[in-house]
């Protein structure tokens, strides 16, 4: 979860996150270079008194700039596509669970099991237990298996939301009539909270998700209570 006065990322939980982690270090430090380079520029043409009236062209400066331009964007480029391929469906998933937005709570379902399905709302600031988080406690959390590949399918029922836990790196938007996917793996076991990402009406800040990543005997032992 978020902390109050928190300046960077979530910690990152999955394989994932931590590239995503990387890849924005990485940017952020070119785009430094960057700045820092044209800040320079901008101070020297102001305190020379050296002028070119004349000069109509420079080639050798268009080369060099155009050429440092592209070196630039390849190793931005590059790492991005990894993370993106990295990213990509899954094609044996452990486990399954199909994701539906309402206005405004979260229903779930997971395949393979029967009769495993439940809703999710937000429990009230009223109802809250010691140590429960305000906004971001759930009635029903999702129990997933922890360091396997698990798919969630995720689509909506009335408007756009969009599913996302920050801290496993998931975003993905929740669209009537159409079914997105996202995979998550998670390298240890937590209690992991996110938020409905897209403006979905007057309650759009009170649909919040918790995910409950256990190890495989304890998710086993769960689902068969739940059936």
């Amino acid at each position: 979860m978020a902390y109050p006065f928190e300046l960077g990322f979530q910690d990152a939980t999955s394989p994932i996150m931590e590239e995503l982690l990387h890849f924005h270090d990485h940017a952020l430090m070119i785009v430094f270079l960057i700045s820092s380079l044209v800040l320079y520029i901008i101070i020297l043409m102001l305190t020379t008194k050296l002028t070119h009236t004349s000069t109509m062209d420079a080639q050798e400066g268009e080369t060099i700039w155009t050429i440092l331009s592209a070196i630039i964007l390849i190793m931005i480029a590059l790492p991005s596509l990894r993370i993106l391929y990295m990213m990509d469906e899954l094609n044996n998933p452990t486990l399954t669970v199909k994701t539906v937005g309402h206005q405004w709570y979260w229903s779930y379902q997971y395949t393979g099991y029967e009769d495993l399905s439940f809703d999710s709302y937000m429990v009230p600031t009223t109802d809250l237990k010691p140590g429960e988080l305000r906004l971001l406690e759930v009635d029903n959390r999702v129990v997933l298996p922890m360091e396997m590949p698990v798919r969630v399918l995720i689509s909506s029922e009335d408007v756009l939301h969009s599913w996302a836990v920050p801290s496993l790196g998931l975003k993905t938007d929740a669209i009537p009539g159409r079914l997105n996917q996202a995979t998550l793996t998670s390298t240890r076991p937590g209690l992991y909270y996110g938020q409905c990402s897209e403006i979905c009406g007057s309650n759009h800040s009170f649909m919040p998700i918790v995910l409950e990543l256990v190890p495989l005997k304890y998710f086993e032992n769960w689902s068969l209570s739940m059936i």
